[in-house]
C-alpha cells in the first residue's frame, strides 16, 4: 500500500478489540475523513504481526471487484466461500452501507464463533437502528474525525504553525484536500464530497428527493455556527415546516454534517436538547458551501474547531449557562470535567473581564481556560488558565 499518516488515536482504538469474535468494531465518521485508510493500515498491521493473507478478508465495496456485491445475499456467498470455520478469521469491511441489508450479514457474522469483523459506515445511525436490532449489545464504535491540526501540519509537511493555521482554518480537515493546489480545485473537491453526503447520506436515509430543503438547513446551520439555535428558529429561517426542519436535521447530524451541542444549566442540572449549538465537522466544507471569503470568518470557526477537538480527545461536551453566564463548553472526561472559553484575542480589558467573569461563577477546583490566539498575555489569572489555542491544539 501507499505511504498514508499513520492515525495512532484511532488505531489504537480499534486494534484494543482485537480477536475479540464477539463484539464487531465498527468505525463511523463522515465520509472521505480517512476510515478505509485507517482500516487499511489496520490489515497491514495484521499482515506485520504474522496473520497470513489467507486470513483476511478484506472487501473495499468501492473497488471493481467487489462492485457486484449489492445484496447481503451475494455477500454471505462471498463470505462463506472464504471463511475457515477453523481458524480466526479477519474480516474488514470498508463502507457496508451500501449493500443492501448489509445488517444481516453482519448478524451471521457475529454468530460465527472464528469471526473478527471490522466495519466501516458513514451514517451514525447504523448502530442507533438496525446495527442496534440485529447486533443488540455486540459493537462498539469508533468514531473517526477529520485531521487534528497536528495531523495536518504532519501530513502536509508544515514547519511554520501560524501558516498552517490560516491554511488549516480555510481547507479544513479531509485529507484529500491538499492546500497547495488550486483554490477552486479544492473548494470543487469539497462541494463535490457535500453533494455526495447529501444524496447518499441525507436524502437517501429520509427517503424523500428534495435537495433544495436540505441546502436551505444547511446553509442555515453552516452561517450560525456557534449562535444558540432550534428546530424553531431553523424553521422560521428557511421558512420550512418545523417537523421537516427536524428530520432534515437529524439526518445530517447522523451523516455528520452537522455537530449539536446542547444546553447545560449549571444551576438547576438540566439539560436542554431542544436548544442548543450547532457545529459542522468540516469547516473546509463549510466554507466551500457558503463560499466565504478568506479572513473575514474567524471567531466562530475557531470555537468550532475548539468543539471538534474536544470530541477528537474523548469528551463529552455541552454549552454552559449559569444564571445569566455563559461558558462556551463544558468538557467532561470520566470523572473530570474543564470550563473552557474561546476568544480570539483578550488585549482589550472589556473582552478580557467578559470571558473571564463566567469563569469565576462556579465554585469547585475544575480547571477553567480561556483558549486565545494571542501570544501575549497568557498565564494563570486568578486561577483561571489563560492559553494560545495552538499549543493547546498541539499539546
Amino acid at each position: 500500500m501507499g505511504k498514508y499518516l499513520v492515525r495512532e488515536q484511532y488505531l489504537s482504538k480499534i486494534r484494543a478489540g482485537r480477536d475479540d469474535t464477539g463484539v464487531i468494531k465498527v468505525i463511523t465518521g463522515m465520509r472521505r475523513c480517512g476510515k478505509s485508510v485507517i482500516l487499511e493500515l489496520y490489515a497491514e498491521e495484521l499482515r506485520q504481526s504474522g496473520i497470513s493473507e489467507e486470513d483476511i478478508i478484506f472487501i473495499n465495496f468501492k473497488k471493481f471487484e467487489f462492485q457486484k456485491i449489492k445484496t447481503s445475499e451475494q455477500l454471505n456467498d462471498y463470505l462463506h466461500q472464504r471463511i475457515d470455520p477453523n481458524r480466526i478469521m479477519y474480516v474488514l469491511l470498508d463502507e457496508i452501507q451500501d449493500v443492501k441489508d448489509w445488517e444481516l450479514s453482519l448478524s451471521a457474522l457475529n454468530a460465527e464463533k472464528n469471526c473478527d469483523v471490522y466495519v466501516t459506515g458513514s451514517n451514525s445511525d447504523m448502530l442507533s437502528s438496525q446495527l442496534a436490532t440485529r447486533i443488540s449489545g455486540r459493537h462498539t464504535e469508533v468514531e473517526v474525525f477529520p485531521l487534528s491540526f497536528s495531523e495536518y501540519m504532519e501530513m502536509h509537511g508544515y514547519t511554520d504553525r501560524e501558516k498552517a493555521f490560516i491554511e488549516y482554518l480555510g481547507c479544513g480537515g479531509l485529507p484529500g484536500v491538499d492546500p497547495s493546489r488550486d483554490q477552486r480545485y479544492r473548494q470543487d473537491y469539497l462541494q463535490g464530497v457535500y453533494n455526495t453526503i447529501v444524496v447518499k447520506d441525507v436524502l437517501r436515509h429520509v427517503n424523500v428527493s428534495d435537495p433544495m430543503k436540505v441546502e436551505a438547513i444547511a446553509r442555515f446551520l453552516y452561517a450560525n455556527i456557534g449562535n444558540i439555535t432550534s428546530k424553531s428558529s431553523v424553521a422560521e429561517g428557511t421558512g420550512i415546516p418545523e417537523s421537516t426542519v427536524g428530520i432534515y436535521m437529524k439526518a445530517m447530524e447522523e451523516a455528520f454534517l452537522i455537530l449539536p451541542c446542547d444546553r447545560y444549566d449549571m444551576v438547576g442540572k438540566k439539560l436542554f436538547s431542544t436548544i442548543g449549538k450547532y457545529y459542522v465537522t468540516d469547516l473546509g466544507m463549510r466554507k466551500a458551501v457558503l463560499n466565504i471569503a478568506a479572513g473575514t470568518d474567524i471567531s466562530k470557526p475557531l470555537e468550532n474547531l475548539v468543539y471538534v477537538e474536544l470530541l477528537r480527545r474523548g469528551y463529552n461536551v455541552r454549552v454552559g449557562c449559569y444564571r445569566d453566564s455563559k461558558v462556551d463548553f463544558l468538557a467532561v472526561r470520566y470523572d473530570t470535567m474543564e470550563y473552557i472559553q474561546v476568544c480570539p484575542t483578550m488585549m482589550s480589558d472589556d473582552t478580557r473581564e467578559r470571558e473571564i467573569k463566567p469563569l469565576t461563577r462556579p465554585k469547585d477546583n475544575y480547571v477553567k481556560i480561556v483558549l486565545t490566539l494571542d501570544r501575549f498575555g497568557l498565564g494563570n489569572e486568578n486561577g483561571i488558565l489563560i492559553r494560545n489555542v495552538l499549543d493547546w491544539l498541539l499539546e
